[in-house]
């Protein structure tokens, strides 16, 4: 059997303030394949955005593993870790406060190039416009500000500059969340055809199980910090076992998806 791109084992984290204890993870384990997504589903507080977080190394758990391309992610360092980071990107609920406000789309997507070391100064611009055309915006945009853009093409900036890594997993959470119904469907059918394109497997974060079920292939249901109940999409929605899953799916709102959008 083929390993799993990335897996995570006995996860756990607390939050400690004064006398205060919020367990955010316990005990946390799943796997995730090559081309896969993982939809990553709870209510709010349930866990899932520090899972995310956790797994990207923004913060760090209290104890558990993490392995990711056969290496033991959580105990890389230095210049080992910023090489193998660029293979693991996220993209944020807020595409707003994601990005430095006074920055133009060009230089968005030009740092992760110039970091990483993908692509020499000259044909950066071309790699630019490549980018965004990928994610159906006009190289033109390349000169403008972050702030002149809308919600809906925030967000296809920031997956342009995920993608500028050739990440082999994009974390996503709430990626969708802040845009109107038609942005968030292109936004999906978009992340559909990169998949299926360039076979990126995703972790999609959401408290929306309508929205999971047009793009994961696997449905894992957090509560109180522990999956509790894990399945394929279809499986979840159509016969959810636990109280989490079956608070979610009563919750399910409609979600008008394109005809060409079809099921993972």
């Amino acid at each position: 059997m083929t390993p799993p791109l990335l897996s995570a084992n006995g996860l756990c984290k607390t939050f400690r303030s004064g006398a205060r204890e919020v367990v955010a993870l316990a005990d946390v384990s799943l796997t995730l394949q090559r081309g896969e997504t993982l939809g990553l589903v709870g209510a709010s507080g349930s866990g899932k955005s520090t899972l995310a977080r956790v797994l990207t190394r923004l913060i760090a758990p209290d104890v558990g593993e993490v392995s990711f391309f056969g290496d033991n992610w959580l105990s890389l360092k230095g210049a080992d870790l910023r090489g193998k980071r660029r293979n693991m990107q996220m993209v944020f609920q807020d595409s707003l406060a994601a990005f430095n406000p006074r920055a133009t789309v060009a230089s968005v997507i030009e740092d992760p190039l110039r970091i990483h070391g993908i692509v020499e100064s000259r044909p950066r611009p071309m790699e630019i416009a490549r980018l965004l055309q990928r994610v159906e915006l006009s190289p033109a945009l390349a000169s403008r500000s972050i702030l002149d853009l809308s919600g809906g093409q925030r967000q296809r900036v920031a997956i342009a500059r995920a993608l500028a890594t050739r990440p082999a997993l994009i974390i996503l959470d709430e990626a969708v969340s802040a845009l109107d119904v038609s942005a968030r469907a292109k936004i999906l059918a978009l992340l559909a055809n990169l998949q299926r394109e360039f076979g990126i497997a995703y972790i999609f974060v959401s408290h929306d199980l309508a929205v999971v079920r047009v793009i994961a292939h696997r449905v894992a249901v957090m509560e109180q910090g522990a999956i509790v109940e894990t399945g394929p999409a279809t499986q979840i929605v159509e016969n959810p076992q636990s109280s989490a899953a079956r608070a979610l799916v009563a919750a399910v709102p409609r979600l008008h998806i394109p005809a060409d959008l079809s099921q993972p």
